[in-house]
């Protein structure tokens, strides 16, 4: 999935930029697809609406348009950002 791609992409882009170590990716598959990004730092990430000319801030903005959903969840060791992606519907075939 493209998508899933850019998701990380951007949210592990977001925590090395902004976000403090220790850095931790975590995948999981259920109902749907929750990409988390978490960092050691508690700065809470803010959306932006760039300008044309902007070089950045584009990173949740892109996020939020491509997941159902989206968020920050705070813990004592830092944040952690997470997006959430529906799964496709899988038809069962018949034998």
């Amino acid at each position: 999935m493209y998508a899933t791609e850019l998701i990380v992409s951007e949210l592990v882009a977001n925590g090395v930029r902004y976000g403090r170590a220790p850095l931790r990716l975590r995948l999981i598959k259920d109902r749907a697809l929750t990409c988390e990004v978490h960092d050691a730092s508690p700065v809470t990430p803010r959306l932006r609406h760039a300008r044309t000319i902007d070089e950045g801030g584009r990173g949740l903005f892109i996020v939020a348009q491509l997941a159902e959903n989206w968020g920050t969840r705070y813990t004592p060791e830092g944040k952690t950002v997470w997006a959430e992606q529906a799964l496709p519907s899988v038809t069962p075939q018949p034998w």
